[in-house]
């Protein structure tokens, strides 16, 4: 085990959008707003296993569902804001370009602590707390508040001209806008949510697989620029040439295997390829926490409601270890195990 100080991740909390919209709403939504192609019925379901998603209002911002999980927290903990060191919005998502979204968030909060973004599409919440766990074992905070608001309904194409632009499309039909919070704090070894272990890589050669391309240098102001577009046949590529023996060792190195956990939350975007991802692990598929189905891709939010749904399921009991792998275009990957 690492002989840093021990950190732990606690008061999690996670929710979606209050919309719901079945995918069959959402191809009828494409049919409706383009001129003249149907995609083939029931296609996103087959693809990709995805049954709902949930969408924002037209009002709702990042930051708002950022500021909503992080109330949440707060709250579960019996602690004011004023009682947080540094917030951390942590999301693919941001209100804007500039200033950073994690302003915007601490003005609804009423928080007067420092703040940042950290941006690493959907592992954007789980290197936040990778920043937040180093800055509390140097010492310089006790309590670190890392928020997500993830909007990717925003960058939907609903139009589309053929059967190509749909295929490249895919992803933000199948995307969620939700919210995620969580405090990382000093912890003494042993503590519920104490982190175990943390590893993370990045096979950057893949970064043109899947893009949202506006908003900056490249694509100032291109509003075609303005949706995913995504090669899956590419990613799915891209992810399989991550060596998963560097996972085993990485987790050995701590004292760990995937025999140790109780349960493990795996960012998903397709179901076919989260069994093939948990086969090439030799992770049994049974210990997998399953939420695309009902909920869709929640991008960043994805790990943290699965943590809530390990909680709400009892699926770990108390000093059981549970694993949390992200994985994110650009391409990267990354693993973080905290005793439950």
């Amino acid at each position: 085990m690492s002989s840093r100080p021990s950190s732990r991740i606690t008061g999690v909390s996670a929710h979606v959008a209050e919309h719901v919209l079945t995918v069959e709403e959402v191809e009828a939504r494409v049919v409706g707003a383009s001129d003249g192609f149907v995609p083939p019925t029931g296609v996103l379901g087959r693809l990709t296993g995805v049954r709902r998603i949930h969408h924002a209002g037209h009002d709702t911002q990042a930051s708002d569902l950022a500021a909503q999980a992080a109330s949440a927290s707060l709250a579960l903990l019996g602690l004011d804001v004023a009682d947080v060191d540094l917030l951390v919005f942590a999301s693919a998502s941001q209100d804007l370009v500039e200033p950073a979204t994690s302003h915007i968030v601490a003005d609804l909060l009423g928080a007067r602590c420092p703040v940042m973004d950290v941006k690493n599409a959907c592992n954007s919440w789980l290197n936040g707390v990778q920043v937040a766990e180093a800055l509390v074992a140097m010492g310089q905070y006790e309590r670190v508040l890392v928020v997500t608001g993830e909007m990717p309904s925003r960058a939907a194409r609903w139009s589309v001209r053929d059967a190509r632009q749909f295929v490249e499309s895919v992803p933000g039909y199948t995307m969620s806008d939700a919210g995620a919070a969580a405090l990382v704090e000093r912890a003494a070894p042993g503590a519920r949510g104490e982190i175990l272990h943390r590893w993370f890589t990045a096979e950057s050669r893949h970064w043109s697989v899947g893009q949202l391309p506006a908003g900056g240098t490249r694509h100032p102001r291109d509003v075609d620029k303005g949706y995913f577009v995504m090669d899956g046949a590419r990613l799915r590529r891209a992810f399989d040439s991550v060596d998963v023996e560097e996972i085993h060792r990485a987790l050995k190195a701590d004292g760990l295997g995937f025999e140790d956990f109780a349960a493990v939350a795996v960012h998903q975007v397709a179901m076919p390829y989260l069994d093939v991802f948990a086969a090439r692990l030799g992770l049994r598929r049974d210990l997998v926490v399953e939420t695309l189905p009902d909920h869709g891709n929640c991008a960043s939010a994805t790990l943290p409601l699965q943590w809530q749904q390990i909680e709400r399921l009892d699926l770990a009991r108390p000093g059981q270890p549970v694993l949390l792998v992200g994985l994110a275009g650009g391409i990267s990957v990354g693993t973080m195990a905290v005793r439950w």
